[in-house]
């Protein structure tokens, strides 16, 4: 991976109350085909890496947990 900052963007599913916020790199995602997700507390921390089934996965579960 470069130096390149990675663009978060939050996600829609993410609590209003700042609880529960997760960002993803949709960018980094479409060049790379790397899913990064993180939280969104802590931009400069670790991201996990999802393959693209793996996040669809992740908003289904989102989706239906919200």
């Amino acid at each position: 991976m470069s130096n390149t900052p990675i663009r978060g963007v939050k996600s829609s599913y993410s609590s209003g109350d700042g609880g529960q916020c997760i960002e993803w790199a949709p960018d980094h995602a479409e060049v790379t085909g790397e899913f990064l997700v993180r939280d969104s507390k802590d931009p400069h921390g670790p991201h996990l890496s999802l393959t693209r089934a793996g996040f669809a996965g992740l908003v289904t579960f989102a989706k239906s947990n919200g």
